[in-house]
């Protein structure tokens, strides 16, 4: 492949860091990527030396994003759990478009009930964020720029990062999930980046538009019993209010962050759509997908019981 694959959010974030991943692994297959970063410091220096072309740049920046496809014909789009995405997406599409790219895969959230008319979709949205990830959907498709669509749920590390303090200091899960019977729908983000990676080495055009990705669907208590066994500790999950929840992370998240997850929650509880596992990671890289149980395994160390 002569022309880099541009992948942006490549530094990484503070979760799911597919952007990170991504690049990582079209590298180790020899694929040419120009890492799109916000900042250079150590996590650039290690794209670097991993060989990829690293450009400090901004997605809400026009001039910025036209300057980082140049000679690009793929890309990785992602944008982090903040407000600006649907002026990033569309400052994106508009320069990618420009640029003539023949394969944008972007990474979305899942979708609403099969079947949907485009609106009736917009208007089963469970929250904002959503919202904008399903009309950010839409503006990559009439850009026509072989859009491509990774839909996906919440991620096992946003599971880790909610309670992997209480859950080592107290052996407790504290959690707006209602009842113990709640199903929450979840995904490695490790499986999204696989995914996304197969898409853009692969010369040929993807098969589908849209790649539904959900790997479980356990309810809150299956949940915690396969975290318990992973950790080889019983775990307690303790329901809490919208309201307390949003009292003990307003620090850790930004307000975009903390309104999109509220809302989720809300949806979750409300039980009114059913989930369904899909097979896209097996068809798409030929390989099983992350269980949710490995993941709590191989990330037992952020679990680790407290010495105090």
């Amino acid at each position: 492949m002569s022309h880099p694959i541009l992948v942006t959010g490549a530094a990484g974030g503070a979760q799911g860091s597919t952007g990170r991943l991504v690049a990582s692994l079209l590298l180790e297959q020899g694929v040419p990527v120009r890492a799109l970063v916000h900042k250079l410091d150590s996590r650039s220096d290690e794209l670097r030396e991993k060989g990829a072309e690293v450009v400090e740049g901004d997605l809400l920046n026009p001039a910025s994003v036209q300057g980082a496809m140049r000679n690009v014909k793929r890309a990785y789009f992602t944008y982090p759990v903040a407000d600006g995405l649907l002026e990033a997406a569309t400052i994106f599409a508009v320069a990618a478009r420009d640029a003539s790219l023949e394969l944008v895969v972007n990474n979305s959230q899942f979708q609403g009930v099969p079947g949907d008319t485009a609106f009736r979709a917009l208007q089963h949205a469970p929250s904002f964020r959503n919202l904008q990830h399903r009309l950010a959907d839409r503006i990559f498709d009439w850009a026509q720029v072989g859009a491509v669509h990774i839909q996906a749920p919440p991620y096992y590390e946003n599971v880790r990062a909610l309670v992997g303090r209480s859950v080592a200091e107290q052996n407790t899960a504290f959690l707006p999930w209602g009842e113990d019977k709640t199903v929450i729908p979840l995904a490695g983000a490790e499986d999204v980046a696989r995914v996304a990676a197969a898409l853009l080495a692969n010369p040929g055009v993807p098969s589908q538009s849209a790649y539904p990705l959900i790997t479980a669907t356990p309810t809150v208590k299956q949940m915690i019993e396969a975290l318990g066994r992973a950790i080889g500790r019983p775990i307690r999950y303790v329901k809490i209010t919208d309201e307390q929840w949003a009292n003990a992370v307003k620090e850790r998240l930004n307000p975009h962050a903390l309104d999109h997850l509220t809302h989720l929650w809300q949806s979750f509880r409300k039980g009114e759509q059913r989930y369904q596992a899909t097979d896209t990671v097996r068809t798409v890289t030929g390989r099983n997908p992350q269980t949710m149980e490995e993941f709590f395994r191989e990330n037992a160390g952020f679990f680790a019981a407290s010495s105090r």
